[in-house]
Protein backbone atom coordinates (compact mmCIF):
# COMPACT_ATOMS: atom_id res chain seq x y z
CA UNK A 1 0.00 0.00 0.00
CA UNK A 2 2.84 2.36 0.89
CA UNK A 3 4.56 1.59 -2.42
CA UNK A 4 1.38 2.41 -4.34
CA UNK A 5 1.03 5.71 -2.46
CA UNK A 6 4.68 6.58 -3.18
CA UNK A 7 4.31 5.87 -6.92
CA UNK A 8 1.11 7.97 -7.01
CA UNK A 9 2.91 10.82 -5.18
CA UNK A 10 5.82 10.80 -7.65
CA UNK A 11 3.43 10.72 -10.60
CA UNK A 12 1.51 13.72 -9.20
CA UNK A 13 4.71 15.73 -8.71
CA UNK A 14 5.84 15.02 -12.26
CA UNK A 15 2.41 15.91 -13.65
CA UNK A 16 2.37 19.18 -11.68
CA UNK A 17 5.90 20.00 -12.91
CA UNK A 18 4.89 19.42 -16.52
CA UNK A 19 1.86 21.65 -16.10
CA UNK A 20 4.06 24.42 -14.64
CA UNK A 21 6.48 24.13 -17.54
CA UNK A 22 3.62 24.41 -20.00
CA UNK A 23 2.37 27.53 -18.21
CA UNK A 24 5.86 29.03 -18.27
CA UNK A 25 6.12 28.41 -21.98
CA UNK A 26 2.81 30.17 -22.43
CA UNK A 27 3.92 33.08 -20.23
CA UNK A 28 7.08 33.52 -22.28
CA UNK A 29 4.86 35.09 -24.95
CA UNK A 30 3.69 37.77 -22.52
CA UNK A 31 5.44 41.13 -22.75
CA UNK A 32 5.94 42.47 -19.24
CA UNK A 33 6.45 46.18 -18.67
CA UNK A 34 7.29 47.96 -15.44
CA UNK A 35 5.36 51.05 -14.35
CA UNK A 36 6.72 53.21 -11.52
CA UNK A 37 4.23 55.46 -9.77
CA UNK A 38 3.75 57.37 -6.53
CA UNK A 39 0.07 56.76 -5.85
CA UNK A 40 -1.09 55.16 -2.61
CA UNK A 41 -4.25 54.91 -0.50
CA UNK A 42 -7.61 54.99 -2.29
CA UNK A 43 -6.01 56.53 -5.39
CA UNK A 44 -3.54 53.66 -5.55
CA UNK A 45 -6.40 51.19 -5.14
CA UNK A 46 -8.25 52.79 -8.06
CA UNK A 47 -5.10 52.65 -10.19
CA UNK A 48 -4.52 48.98 -9.31
CA UNK A 49 -8.09 48.10 -10.27
CA UNK A 50 -7.67 49.63 -13.72
CA UNK A 51 -4.27 48.01 -14.24
CA UNK A 52 -5.78 44.65 -13.26
CA UNK A 53 -8.50 45.19 -15.84
CA UNK A 54 -5.91 46.02 -18.50
CA UNK A 55 -3.91 42.88 -17.70
CA UNK A 56 -7.04 40.72 -17.84
CA UNK A 57 -8.15 42.14 -21.20
CA UNK A 58 -4.67 42.16 -22.76
CA UNK A 59 -3.37 38.60 -22.27
CA UNK A 60 -0.17 39.29 -24.22
CA UNK A 61 0.85 42.27 -22.06
CA UNK A 62 1.40 42.44 -18.32
CA UNK A 63 1.83 45.77 -16.53
CA UNK A 64 3.81 45.37 -13.33
CA UNK A 65 2.94 48.42 -11.22
CA UNK A 66 5.58 49.40 -8.65
CA UNK A 67 4.53 51.90 -5.97
CA UNK A 68 7.45 54.14 -5.01
CA UNK A 69 5.82 55.67 -1.92
CA UNK A 70 5.42 59.30 -2.97
CA UNK A 71 6.45 61.73 -5.70
CA UNK A 72 9.69 62.73 -3.98
CA UNK A 73 10.81 59.12 -3.72
CA UNK A 74 9.68 58.47 -7.29
CA UNK A 75 11.73 61.41 -8.57
CA UNK A 76 14.85 60.31 -6.69
CA UNK A 77 14.57 56.69 -7.82
CA UNK A 78 13.94 57.65 -11.43
CA UNK A 79 17.02 59.89 -11.53
CA UNK A 80 19.13 57.16 -9.88
CA UNK A 81 17.84 54.50 -12.30
CA UNK A 82 18.73 56.61 -15.32
CA UNK A 83 22.34 56.84 -14.13
CA UNK A 84 22.59 53.04 -14.25
CA UNK A 85 20.36 52.58 -17.33
CA UNK A 86 17.86 50.76 -15.12
CA UNK A 87 14.83 52.97 -15.67
CA UNK A 88 11.35 51.42 -15.91
CA UNK A 89 9.36 51.19 -19.11
CA UNK A 90 6.87 53.86 -18.06
CA UNK A 91 6.50 56.24 -15.12
CA UNK A 92 4.57 59.22 -13.85
CA UNK A 93 6.34 62.48 -14.55
CA UNK A 94 5.71 66.17 -13.90
CA UNK A 95 6.47 68.54 -16.78
CA UNK A 96 9.64 69.76 -15.04
CA UNK A 97 10.86 66.15 -14.70
CA UNK A 98 10.08 65.44 -18.34
CA UNK A 99 12.18 68.44 -19.37
CA UNK A 100 15.03 66.97 -17.34
CA UNK A 101 14.62 63.53 -18.92
CA UNK A 102 14.63 65.11 -22.38
CA UNK A 103 17.98 66.71 -21.65
CA UNK A 104 19.30 63.22 -20.93
CA UNK A 105 17.72 61.84 -24.14
CA UNK A 106 16.06 58.93 -22.31
CA UNK A 107 12.47 59.35 -23.50
CA UNK A 108 10.53 58.12 -26.52
CA UNK A 109 8.50 60.69 -28.41
CA UNK A 110 4.86 59.53 -28.35
CA UNK A 111 4.26 60.86 -31.85
CA UNK A 112 6.34 57.91 -33.12
CA UNK A 113 3.71 55.50 -31.78
CA UNK A 114 0.72 57.58 -32.89
CA UNK A 115 2.02 57.80 -36.45
CA UNK A 116 2.23 53.99 -36.73
CA UNK A 117 -1.02 53.20 -34.89
CA UNK A 118 -4.06 52.73 -37.17
CA UNK A 119 -6.29 52.59 -34.08
CA UNK A 120 -5.36 56.07 -32.89
CA UNK A 121 -6.58 58.83 -35.18
CA UNK A 122 -6.44 62.61 -35.44
CA UNK A 123 -10.00 62.52 -34.12
CA UNK A 124 -8.73 60.77 -30.97
CA UNK A 125 -6.07 63.41 -30.45
CA UNK A 126 -8.60 66.22 -30.93
CA UNK A 127 -10.81 64.64 -28.27
CA UNK A 128 -8.23 65.51 -25.61
CA UNK A 129 -8.59 68.86 -23.88
CA UNK A 130 -6.14 71.24 -25.61
CA UNK A 131 -4.41 72.11 -22.32
CA UNK A 132 -3.33 68.48 -21.93
CA UNK A 133 -1.83 68.29 -25.40
CA UNK A 134 -0.04 71.62 -24.98
CA UNK A 135 1.33 70.75 -21.55
CA UNK A 136 2.74 67.46 -22.84
CA UNK A 137 4.29 68.98 -25.96
CA UNK A 138 7.90 70.10 -25.51
CA UNK A 139 10.23 71.44 -28.16
CA UNK A 140 7.40 70.87 -30.62
CA UNK A 141 7.10 67.16 -29.81
CA UNK A 142 4.47 65.23 -27.85
CA UNK A 143 6.72 63.71 -25.18
CA UNK A 144 4.17 62.48 -22.63
CA UNK A 145 0.46 61.88 -22.12
CA UNK A 146 -1.81 63.26 -19.37
CA UNK A 147 -2.28 60.78 -16.55
CA UNK A 148 -3.60 61.98 -13.17
CA UNK A 149 -4.62 65.60 -13.65
CA UNK A 150 -6.50 67.69 -11.12
CA UNK A 151 -7.87 71.22 -10.78
CA UNK A 152 -8.47 73.47 -7.78
CA UNK A 153 -11.90 73.21 -6.19
CA UNK A 154 -13.83 75.27 -3.66
CA UNK A 155 -15.47 73.03 -1.06
CA UNK A 156 -18.02 74.73 1.15
CA UNK A 157 -20.39 73.88 3.98
CA UNK A 158 -23.91 74.57 2.72
CA UNK A 159 -25.32 74.30 6.24
CA UNK A 160 -23.12 77.14 7.52
CA UNK A 161 -24.16 79.35 4.59
CA UNK A 162 -27.83 78.57 5.19
CA UNK A 163 -27.60 79.32 8.92
CA UNK A 164 -26.17 82.74 8.03
CA UNK A 165 -29.02 83.60 5.64
CA UNK A 166 -26.89 82.96 2.56
CA UNK A 167 -28.05 80.95 -0.43
CA UNK A 168 -26.38 77.53 0.04
CA UNK A 169 -26.35 77.05 -3.71
CA UNK A 170 -24.51 80.30 -4.44
CA UNK A 171 -20.87 80.12 -3.35
CA UNK A 172 -18.58 83.11 -3.95
CA UNK A 173 -17.60 83.47 -7.60
CA UNK A 174 -14.99 86.27 -7.43
CA UNK A 175 -12.32 87.63 -5.08
CA UNK A 176 -14.55 90.37 -3.63
CA UNK A 177 -17.38 87.98 -2.79
CA UNK A 178 -14.84 85.53 -1.41
CA UNK A 179 -13.29 88.05 0.97
CA UNK A 180 -16.67 89.42 2.11
CA UNK A 181 -18.01 85.95 2.79
CA UNK A 182 -14.93 85.13 4.86
CA UNK A 183 -15.68 88.17 7.00
CA UNK A 184 -19.34 87.24 7.41
CA UNK A 185 -18.69 83.60 8.32
CA UNK A 186 -15.82 84.14 10.77
CA UNK A 187 -17.57 84.05 14.14
CA UNK A 188 -17.13 83.76 17.90
CA UNK A 189 -20.10 81.47 18.56
CA UNK A 190 -19.62 80.99 22.31
CA UNK A 191 -18.72 84.57 23.23
CA UNK A 192 -15.30 83.81 24.72
CA UNK A 193 -13.52 86.37 22.56
CA UNK A 194 -12.02 83.77 20.22
CA UNK A 195 -13.31 82.82 16.79
CA UNK A 196 -14.76 79.32 16.67
CA UNK A 197 -15.58 79.31 12.96
CA UNK A 198 -13.39 80.82 10.25
CA UNK A 199 -14.18 81.71 6.68
CA UNK A 200 -11.38 79.50 5.44
CA UNK A 201 -7.92 78.13 6.06
CA UNK A 202 -4.80 78.50 3.94
CA UNK A 203 -1.94 76.07 3.41
CA UNK A 204 1.19 77.67 1.94
CA UNK A 205 1.00 76.55 -1.66
CA UNK A 206 2.69 77.64 -4.87
CA UNK A 207 -0.34 76.29 -6.73
CA UNK A 208 -2.74 78.69 -5.00
CA UNK A 209 -0.43 81.65 -5.62
CA UNK A 210 -0.10 80.70 -9.29
CA UNK A 211 -3.88 80.51 -9.65
CA UNK A 212 -4.29 83.97 -8.12
CA UNK A 213 -1.53 85.32 -10.37
CA UNK A 214 -3.26 84.04 -13.53
CA UNK A 215 -6.66 85.26 -12.33
CA UNK A 216 -5.19 88.73 -11.80
CA UNK A 217 -4.13 88.68 -15.45
CA UNK A 218 -0.47 87.82 -14.90
CA UNK A 219 1.84 85.16 -16.31
CA UNK A 220 4.37 82.88 -14.66
CA UNK A 221 7.07 83.14 -17.33
CA UNK A 222 7.56 84.37 -20.89
CA UNK A 223 6.79 82.07 -23.83
CA UNK A 224 10.27 80.56 -24.18
CA UNK A 225 10.64 80.09 -20.41
CA UNK A 226 13.75 82.23 -20.09
CA UNK A 227 12.39 85.13 -18.04
CA UNK A 228 10.22 85.28 -14.91
CA UNK A 229 7.01 87.31 -15.21
CA UNK A 230 5.47 86.53 -11.83
CA UNK A 231 7.35 89.48 -10.28
CA UNK A 232 4.73 91.82 -11.73
CA UNK A 233 1.95 94.03 -10.39
CA UNK A 234 -0.34 91.02 -10.86
CA UNK A 235 1.99 88.87 -8.75
CA UNK A 236 2.06 91.56 -6.07
CA UNK A 237 -1.75 91.75 -6.16
CA UNK A 238 -1.99 87.96 -5.73
CA UNK A 239 0.33 87.98 -2.71
CA UNK A 240 -1.45 90.99 -1.25
CA UNK A 241 -4.77 89.12 -1.41
CA UNK A 242 -3.27 86.24 0.57
CA UNK A 243 -1.79 88.67 3.09
CA UNK A 244 -5.07 90.56 3.48
CA UNK A 245 -7.27 87.57 4.31
CA UNK A 246 -4.67 86.07 6.65
CA UNK A 247 -3.10 89.00 8.45
CA UNK A 248 -5.36 91.99 7.91
CA UNK A 249 -8.88 90.52 8.01
CA UNK A 250 -7.86 87.51 10.13
CA UNK A 251 -10.75 85.56 8.64
CA UNK A 252 -8.46 82.85 7.36
CA UNK A 253 -5.73 81.05 9.31
CA UNK A 254 -2.61 79.12 8.37
CA UNK A 255 -2.71 75.35 8.51
CA UNK A 256 -0.32 72.58 7.54
CA UNK A 257 -0.83 69.31 5.75
CA UNK A 258 -4.38 68.01 6.04
CA UNK A 259 -5.20 70.00 9.21
CA UNK A 260 -7.29 72.54 7.32
CA UNK A 261 -9.22 69.84 5.48
CA UNK A 262 -9.90 68.07 8.79
CA UNK A 263 -11.07 71.34 10.38
CA UNK A 264 -13.41 71.81 7.43
CA UNK A 265 -14.88 68.34 8.00
CA UNK A 266 -15.25 69.18 11.69
CA UNK A 267 -17.30 72.30 10.88
CA UNK A 268 -14.65 74.75 12.10
CA UNK A 269 -14.15 76.21 8.63
CA UNK A 270 -16.91 77.34 6.27
CA UNK A 271 -15.03 76.71 3.03
CA UNK A 272 -11.67 75.46 1.86
CA UNK A 273 -9.77 75.27 -1.42
CA UNK A 274 -8.30 71.93 -2.35
CA UNK A 275 -7.60 69.59 -5.20
CA UNK A 276 -10.48 67.90 -7.00
CA UNK A 277 -9.00 64.68 -5.62
CA UNK A 278 -9.53 65.87 -2.03
CA UNK A 279 -13.11 64.65 -2.41
CA UNK A 280 -11.94 61.02 -2.25
CA UNK A 281 -10.22 61.52 1.09
CA UNK A 282 -13.02 63.62 2.57
CA UNK A 283 -15.59 60.99 1.69
CA UNK A 284 -13.38 58.34 3.24
CA UNK A 285 -13.23 60.32 6.51
CA UNK A 286 -16.97 61.03 6.47
CA UNK A 287 -18.95 64.19 5.69
CA UNK A 288 -21.87 64.88 8.04
CA UNK A 289 -23.10 68.12 6.45
CA UNK A 290 -24.40 69.26 3.08
CA UNK A 291 -21.29 69.66 0.98
CA UNK A 292 -21.04 72.22 -1.79
CA UNK A 293 -18.56 71.85 -4.66
CA UNK A 294 -17.67 74.64 -7.05
CA UNK A 295 -14.99 76.14 -9.24
CA UNK A 296 -12.63 78.42 -7.37
CA UNK A 297 -13.56 82.14 -7.35
CA UNK A 298 -12.03 84.18 -10.17
CA UNK A 299 -10.96 87.78 -10.69
CA UNK A 300 -10.01 89.47 -13.97
CA UNK A 301 -9.75 86.13 -15.78
CA UNK A 302 -11.08 82.60 -15.29
CA UNK A 303 -7.66 81.04 -15.75
CA UNK A 304 -6.20 78.52 -13.34
CA UNK A 305 -3.57 75.80 -13.36
CA UNK A 306 -3.96 72.08 -13.80
CA UNK A 307 -1.87 69.95 -11.47
CA UNK A 308 -0.75 66.32 -11.37
CA UNK A 309 1.53 64.14 -13.42
CA UNK A 310 1.77 62.82 -16.94
CA UNK A 311 3.12 59.48 -18.11
CA UNK A 312 6.29 58.93 -20.13
CA UNK A 313 7.88 56.03 -22.01
CA UNK A 314 11.59 55.51 -21.42
CA UNK A 315 13.81 54.33 -24.22
CA UNK A 316 14.42 50.58 -24.32
CA UNK A 317 16.15 48.32 -26.81
CA UNK A 318 13.19 45.91 -26.79
CA UNK A 319 10.68 47.39 -29.24
CA UNK A 320 7.98 44.96 -28.08
CA UNK A 321 8.10 46.49 -24.62
CA UNK A 322 7.95 49.99 -26.10
CA UNK A 323 4.84 49.08 -28.08
CA UNK A 324 3.28 47.42 -25.04
CA UNK A 325 3.91 50.59 -23.04
CA UNK A 326 2.10 52.63 -25.68
CA UNK A 327 -0.82 50.17 -25.71
CA UNK A 328 -1.28 50.68 -21.97
CA UNK A 329 -1.12 54.48 -22.20
CA UNK A 330 -3.54 54.49 -25.14
CA UNK A 331 -5.96 52.23 -23.25
CA UNK A 332 -5.76 54.15 -19.97
CA UNK A 333 -6.51 57.48 -21.65
CA UNK A 334 -9.28 56.17 -23.87
CA UNK A 335 -12.82 57.44 -23.29
CA UNK A 336 -14.16 54.66 -21.09
CA UNK A 337 -11.09 54.36 -18.90
CA UNK A 338 -10.50 58.10 -18.38
CA UNK A 339 -14.17 58.44 -17.41
CA UNK A 340 -13.86 55.54 -14.96
CA UNK A 341 -10.63 57.00 -13.54
CA UNK A 342 -12.39 60.33 -12.96
CA UNK A 343 -15.41 58.61 -11.45
CA UNK A 344 -13.24 56.70 -8.95
CA UNK A 345 -10.78 59.43 -8.03
CA UNK A 346 -12.16 62.86 -9.05
CA UNK A 347 -9.11 63.37 -11.25
CA UNK A 348 -10.07 65.17 -14.43
CA UNK A 349 -11.03 63.09 -17.48
CA UNK A 350 -8.53 63.88 -20.22
CA UNK A 351 -11.04 63.55 -23.06
CA UNK A 352 -14.23 65.52 -23.69
CA UNK A 353 -16.02 62.33 -24.80
CA UNK A 354 -15.69 61.01 -21.21
CA UNK A 355 -18.85 62.94 -20.30
CA UNK A 356 -20.84 60.67 -22.61
CA UNK A 357 -20.09 57.77 -20.26
CA UNK A 358 -22.80 56.76 -17.80
CA UNK A 359 -20.75 57.29 -14.62
CA UNK A 360 -19.87 60.93 -15.28
CA UNK A 361 -23.32 61.62 -16.75
CA UNK A 362 -24.92 60.49 -13.49
CA UNK A 363 -22.47 62.53 -11.42
CA UNK A 364 -23.44 65.71 -13.25
CA UNK A 365 -27.14 64.91 -12.95
CA UNK A 366 -26.95 64.33 -9.19
CA UNK A 367 -24.49 67.22 -8.60
CA UNK A 368 -25.04 69.80 -11.37
CA UNK A 369 -22.90 72.34 -9.50
CA UNK A 370 -19.83 70.19 -10.11
CA UNK A 371 -20.02 71.06 -13.82
CA UNK A 372 -18.24 74.34 -13.00
CA UNK A 373 -15.29 72.33 -11.68
CA UNK A 374 -14.88 70.39 -14.92
CA UNK A 375 -15.46 73.55 -16.98
CA UNK A 376 -12.23 74.97 -15.56
CA UNK A 377 -10.41 72.78 -18.08
CA UNK A 378 -11.59 75.14 -20.82
CA UNK A 379 -9.59 78.00 -19.25
CA UNK A 380 -6.72 76.00 -17.77
CA UNK A 381 -3.01 76.65 -18.07
CA UNK A 382 0.05 74.69 -16.96
CA UNK A 383 3.34 75.32 -15.20
CA UNK A 384 6.60 76.12 -17.03
CA UNK A 385 8.04 73.08 -18.79
CA UNK A 386 11.59 73.52 -17.55
CA UNK A 387 13.61 71.52 -15.05
CA UNK A 388 14.38 74.66 -13.03
CA UNK A 389 10.72 75.18 -12.17
CA UNK A 390 10.54 72.25 -9.76
CA UNK A 391 12.96 73.95 -7.38
CA UNK A 392 11.41 77.38 -7.99
CA UNK A 393 8.01 76.17 -6.74
CA UNK A 394 9.58 75.26 -3.42
CA UNK A 395 11.35 78.63 -3.30
CA UNK A 396 8.04 80.41 -3.87
CA UNK A 397 6.52 78.60 -0.92
CA UNK A 398 9.41 78.95 1.54
CA UNK A 399 10.96 82.29 0.57
CA UNK A 400 8.12 84.23 -1.03
CA UNK A 401 4.68 83.34 0.33
CA UNK A 402 5.83 82.46 3.84
CA UNK A 403 8.13 85.46 4.23
CA UNK A 404 5.45 87.86 2.99
CA UNK A 405 2.88 86.39 5.38
CA UNK A 406 5.34 86.64 8.27
CA UNK A 407 6.08 90.26 7.38
CA UNK A 408 9.75 89.51 6.74
CA UNK A 409 9.65 90.75 3.12
CA UNK A 410 7.29 92.88 1.05
CA UNK A 411 5.60 91.18 -1.92
CA UNK A 412 7.85 93.19 -4.28
CA UNK A 413 11.07 92.13 -2.51
CA UNK A 414 10.09 88.49 -2.24
CA UNK A 415 9.05 88.17 -5.89
CA UNK A 416 12.17 89.95 -7.14
CA UNK A 417 14.32 87.52 -5.15
CA UNK A 418 12.52 84.54 -6.67
CA UNK A 419 12.76 85.93 -10.20
CA UNK A 420 16.49 86.60 -9.80
CA UNK A 421 17.08 83.10 -8.42
CA UNK A 422 15.18 81.45 -11.28
CA UNK A 423 16.83 83.44 -14.07
CA UNK A 424 20.32 82.86 -12.67
CA UNK A 425 19.63 79.14 -12.50
CA UNK A 426 18.34 79.07 -16.07
CA UNK A 427 21.38 81.00 -17.35
CA UNK A 428 23.79 78.75 -15.47
CA UNK A 429 22.20 75.58 -16.81
CA UNK A 430 22.16 76.93 -20.38
CA UNK A 431 25.86 77.81 -20.18
CA UNK A 432 26.66 74.20 -19.20
CA UNK A 433 25.19 72.84 -22.43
Amino acid sequence: MNKIFFVFFIFSVLLFSCEKKDDSAQNSNVVEIEFWHGMGGPLGDALDSLIDEFNETHPKIYVNAVHMGNYTALSQKLMASIQTNGQPDIAQSFEAWTANFMEGDVLRCLEDFIADDPDFSEEDLNDFYPVFIKSNTMDGKLMSFPFNKSVSVLYYNKDILFMNDLDPNKPPTNWDEYREMFKLLTQDTDGDGKNDIFGSTFTISAWQFENLLLQAGGEIMNEDNTKALFNSKEGIEALQFIYNILMKDKTVYLSAGYDGQNDFLAGKVAMVEGSSVSMVFMRKNGIDFNLGISAIPTYKTKRSLISGTNIVIFKKEDEKRQQAAWEFIKWFTDTRQTAKWSELTYYMPVRRSAFEEEGLKNRLISNPEIASVYNQLEYASFEPQISEWFETRKFLEEHVIEKVIRGILTPEEALENAAEMLEKKILKNREKK
